[in-house]
């Protein structure tokens, strides 16, 4: 247990050292051979990946942060969500983009991230088969690392920045597995010169890196899908929004922690001049 409680850059640390062990769980079932895939109740898959990796990133957080409450996508669906009471509190899905993981894809991520007064404060987005590394604490970094490897000292992290959003020859970027026709009504109205579509919560990362400026959602996420992400783009100066332009706000218990439609821009000027010209807001 850390007695004293961490900086922001210091709990990122420790939720980088958790994904990266999760992460090689996850790798072993990858490369094992059958994951054991089945549905839930809602219909998604989960295999053995996600509920071993859910297990060590639940353990870990237990002896070195149990004075936060944590809510964890495949521990909530047995019904244990612990009561929040309005706290700070720590969003897990330990492997976000089941459908790329069993499909053999490379998109899927580890994601860990701590809400702070309804706002991603700290999270990590590690994409363990591309060995990619996303972190938000004081700033956002990236660096490359390997499954169960260690997290690189802190020289060797990059700072993240978004972009300018640019008046022609955009770069959106779509979900591999759930992209819909409202998307691409939306991205018709935009600059948009290329889509990149790519899996789990990587998309809130190419963004953030000014790889792309835009990420549209119209499907149904929860909290742990978009909280890490999320919190790299914010730092990375980027905004997530929802249809009315309000910053998506986390720890909606009543609602079972579901997202409404959003849109992530790396320009935050962006989603204000695009809502007032193209019709964004709702109706």
């Amino acid at each position: 247990m850390i007695d004293a409680l961490p900086d922001d850059d210091d709990l990122a640390e420790l939720f980088a050292a958790l994904a990266l062990d999760a992460g090689a769980a996850i790798m072993r079932v990858y490369h094992g051979g059958d994951p054991n895939a089945r549905l839930k109740k809602d219909a998604s898959p989960v295999s053995d990946a996600d509920i071993l990796a859910e297990e060590i990133i639940l353990k870990g957080l237990a002896r070195a942060l149990p004075q936060f409450p944590v809510v964890a996508e495949e521990a909530s669906e047995s019904g244990a969500l612990p009561k929040l009471g309005g706290g700070d509190f720590i969003l897990v899905d330990a492997l976000d983009g089941s459908k790329e993981f069993l499909n053999r894809r490379d998109s899927f991520t580890v994601n860990i991230a701590l809400i702070r007064k309804g706002a991603p404060a700290v999270g990590v987005v590690f994409a363990p088969a591309r060995g990619e590394f996303f972190l938000a604490g004081g700033k956002a970094w990236t660096f490359s690392a390997e499954p169960g490897g260690k997290v690189p000292s802190r020289g060797d992290w990059r700072v993240l920045h978004t972009r300018t959003m640019p008046k022609r020859d955009a770069i959106a970027v779509a979900s591999l597995s759930h992209r819909d026709p409202e998307t691409d009504a939306f991205l018709s109205q935009l600059p948009v010169k290329d889509v990149v579509s790519t899996g789990s919560s990587r998309k809130f990362c190419l963004v953030a890196a000014g790889q792309a400026d835009v990420y549209p959602r119209f499907g149904r996420t929860r909290e742990w899908d978009t909280a890490a992400g999320d919190a790299v783009l914010r730092r990375a100066g980027g905004i997530a929004v929802d249809r009315a332009g309000a910053t998506l706000v986390y720890g909606k218990e009543a609602g079972k922690f579901v997202n409404g439609a959003f849109i992530a821009w790396g320009d935050p000027r962006a989603a204000v001049f695009y809502a007032e010209r193209a019709a964004l807001s709702p109706g």
